[in-house]
């Protein structure tokens, strides 16, 4: 095991690498940018060192910086938590040139399944289902029609390099094709630094089902079950649980399969999400379909961790330091029901735009199998540098309708207020109370159906 790692980012996610840290014995060293500079995470680790003002790209986005923070203070590892660079080959390899771990999957496989254009070539290959669409990025915007054409209408349009629901468009309709692959191409470049596309069939009613996977360089590749990420607002997830309601146990062991032939496939190591597109219909014979690979830890990984007792973060160092997984297939065993709401600074009533300010009042829920990953606490301020995302309620229960009800009351608990600051809380209390939420297996389409948003 390391003897010290450098966490390179910020935040809820920075102080829970830290504490599993700690009860591996592992020193830790934070980097910070100035308005970080007070942050729960920078008192928690044994070390912090200031890599720049605010703005990501001259602190938690500059290279050189944490590279010299890692090296000033010994670090032999890095680990990059999720966002920022967490799934940037380059900085893997510069880590790997200056003698650091870097703790993640080889820059090789970052970069395939980090295109997503070619993760689909990729896990074509090794059997996984695919929607109609194409495995190479879509060159003109006359290839496009042709595609689109081809395989029908609507269509997606999708950012080759992107993630975290950015870089994407739906088309409906033949003639709005050419301004939105041109507008995509743009947003792709202006946010990637990459305007390759690649474009496959829509589908209006789906779920989003991902599987969490583990794998090290023994052969050892296990599959955690499946987690339902079917609460989006434009494209980016607001709830997620585990199991998935209504997955039946022979669909939930061919995702499972499908999962770990792929990152098999690939080569992955270490924690990775394979996330998948299953049709919405019962009627449907529980088709489903690849839709993208995550080469990192997950903003959701806790509801994995609560229902199966596995420390994600731990089994990450483990494999970067060169040990096998602690876990064989065979051991993993779902039990109870868990579910993540994430927290935002955001107005929902407001297109969910980011309300940064000071937190005069902030009281998070306790209790029996209540978990909340959080960095903040009263007198901290939200940043308009970064994420809204304020902290994670985790709530397990022996059972779905229990979990529901257990979370609501830590809902109904949770106390945020300051000067012009709002959260996605009282939007989080309607869903979990919703009928249709309640009955479970609820699509993608779910909040623009049931809220006025």
């Amino acid at each position: 095991m390391f003897d010290k790692v450098l966490i390179a980012n910020r935040g809820e996610i920075a102080l829970r690498i830290i504490r599993t840290c700690r009860d591996l014995g592992v020193r830790t060293v934070a980097v910070y940018s100035t308005p970080d500079a007070d942050a729960q995470f920078v008192k928690a680790a044994d070390e912090a060192v200031h890599i720049g003002p605010g703005a990501p790209t001259r602190s938690y986005l500059n290279i050189p910086n944490i590279i010299g923070a890692a090296v000033k203070t010994g670090a032999e590892a890095v680990h990059p938590g999720y966002g920022f660079l967490s799934e940037d080959p380059y900085f893997a390899e510069i880590c790997a040139d200056d003698g650091i771990t870097f703790i993640g999957p080889p820059p090789d496989v970052m970069e395939n399944v980090g295109d997503k254009a070619t993760a689909r070539k990729l896990m074509t290959a090794a059997g996984l289902p695919l929607l109609p669409g194409t495995t190479e990025p879509v060159d003109s915007v006359e290839a496009a029609e042709e595609i689109a054409r081809e395989i029908g209408y609507p269509v997606i349009i999708k950012a080759a390099a992107g993630g975290g629901g950015r870089g994407i468009t739906v088309v409906r309709r033949p003639q709005d094709l050419r301004d939105a692959y041109t507008t995509t191409r743009a947003n792709a470049q202006a946010v990637f630094k990459n305007s390759a596309v690649y474009i496959e069939r829509y589908l209006t009613r789906t779920r989003h089902i991902e599987i969490q996977v583990l794998c090290d360089d023994f052969d050892g590749a296990v599959h955690l079950g499946e987690r339902d990420c079917s609460v989006q607002r434009r494209h980016q997830k607001l709830v997620e649980e585990s199991p998935g309601p209504g997955i039946p146990p022979e669909l939930r062991s061919r995702l499972g399969a499908a999962a770990v032939a792929g990152a098999r496939a690939v080569g992955y190591r270490g924690a990775g999400t394979v996330e998948f597109l299953l049709e919405a219909d019962p009627e449907a014979h529980n088709a489903f379909w690849f839709m993208e690979m995550n080469a990192r830890i997950q903003v959701e990984h806790p509801v994995t961790e609560l229902v199966t007792g596995v420390d994600l973060i731990s089994e990450q160092l483990r494999v970067a330091s060169g040990s096998p997984l602690t876990v064989k297939q065979e051991d993993v065993e779902v039990r109870g029901h868990a579910i993540e709401c994430r927290i935002n600074a955001e107005d929902p009533d407001r297109g969910f735009a980011p309300t940064p300010g000071l937190l005069e009042n902030y009281r998070t829920p306790g209790g029996p199998w209540v978990r909340v990953d959080t960095d903040y606490v009263p007198g901290s301020r939200v940043s308009p540098y970064y994420d809204s995302m304020i902290g994670k309620l985790i709530v397990w229960g022996p059972d779905r309708a229990t979990c529901l009800d257990r979370a609501l009351r830590a809902l109904s608990e949770f106390e945020v207020s300051g000067p012009g600051v709002h959260t996605t809380i009282p939007m989080h209390q309607e869903i979990l109370g919703h009928p249709e939420f309640r009955r479970g297996g609820i699509a993608t389409d779910f909040l623009e159906r049931n809220f006025a948003l």
